[in-house]
């Protein structure tokens, strides 16, 4: 309350009464609780929104908060998202955009597609504080290292954990001999992180905890792989593969990325890096794996963590013998007998 009123006195209103807020949780977060909350402002009938973001526990292990508030503060410099009102302790309030939230479906929208692909490209090109390298290889390493710490002797040989290391390094030497474009990435852009304002249809992205400077392949998969999932359903743990985008679906969202600056990218770029993002998205695989495992020790959100942590690690043992052994272009979304998707060359 004391933060609220602050904020609010600051935008030039007068908060008298704890029962004029209005508090809504806003449900998909899976790192933080967030909530919008109103007040009445001087001008009758009117409402002022704030966004209030509670940190998740135990999430530190994941990213370095100062960090990513400094990230936070510099996009925001840059007219990339919400400015930040004020902070506490236990989490932030944040300027609330006046844009909706996208959803699962909004993501096979073409024209929506084609939006949020112009902005991945402007948003890779920011110039932000950091070193310009992959910076996914240490996370995952350091992250297994986390894991292990956590996981009884009975998961870690489930999941693979004592193999991990080793197949990271695989990875690693395999993926930085093809494309290697660096840009600022979000490295966590799902649906809920893309708001869209239906008058102007400006996007905007939020929610930068994840970022930091990668290879752009590794952030244009992460945005793929995200297709498979639908955090407000019923089993929002649950991913389904079948509704990974087929070849023509990510060659257009390619071409448009990178033609979003004015030049018409050629057939082989534009199959270059489809090509280099099929590969990136076993690092996803890696990398949201480890993330759901540790989540499951040290989060408290409502959300089955350990369940969708094997259908990531399952997911990338499933792809990638065919992606690691041809240089054709693969779909991930073919059914083999209708049971699990595995991948194949098209």
């Amino acid at each position: 309350m004391e933060v609220i009123t602050a904020v609010a006195s600051d935008l030039g209103d007068v908060i008298d009464d704890v029962n004029t807020l209005q508090v809504i949780p806003l449900k998909g977060a899976m790192t933080n609780e967030v909530f919008q909350i109103n007040w009445p402002t001087k001008n009758d009938g009117d409402l002022r929104k704030v966004l209030v973001r509670l940190y998740g526990e135990g999430v530190d292990v994941f990213f370095d908060r100062d960090e990513e508030i400094r990230t936070f503060e510099c996009i925001s410099k840059h007219g990339q998202g919400p400015r930040l009102l004020a902070r506490f302790t236990t989490g932030r309030v944040e300027e609330f955009i006046h844009a909706r939230t996208l959803s699962a479906s909004d993501l096979r929208d073409p024209e929506i597609s084609s939006l949020i692909a112009s902005k991945m490209r402007e948003f890779h090109k920011l110039h932000m504080p950091g070193t310009k390298k992959a910076h996914i290889w240490q996370r995952m390493r350091k992250w297994v290292g986390e894991a292990k710490s956590l996981c009884s002797p009975k998961e870690i040989k489930n999941f693979g954990l004592d193999n991990l290391d080793e197949e990271i390094s695989i990875l690693e030497k395999e993926l930085c001999e093809g494309y290697q474009e660096i840009g600022f990435c979000h490295n966590d852009l799902q649906y809920g992180n893309i708001m869209m304002d239906e008058e102007t249809r400006s996007i905007t992205i939020i929610d930068y905890e994840y970022a930091s400077y990668n290879p752009i392949a590794y952030d244009l998969a992460n945005h793929f792989c995200e297709m498979a999932a639908d955090y407000h359903s019923d089993t929002p743990h649950v991913l389904d593969y079948s509704k990974y985008p087929e070849l023509e679906e990510r060659q257009r969202f390619i071409r448009t990325y990178l033609g979003s600056e004015g030049k018409k990218p050629s057939n082989a770029k534009v199959n270059q890096l489809v090509i280099a993002v099929e590969k990136y998205t076993l690092a996803n695989h890696i990398f949201w794996g480890l993330w759901g495992l540790i989540s499951s020790y040290v989060n408290k959100i409502d959300f089955d963590y350990k369940e969708y942590a094997r259908q990531r690690f399952q997911q990338y043992r499933l792809t990638k013998p065919t992606l690691l052994d041809s240089p054709s272009i693969v779909t991930q979304n073919e059914t083999v007998n209708g049971s699990l998707p595995l991948a194949s060359c098209v």
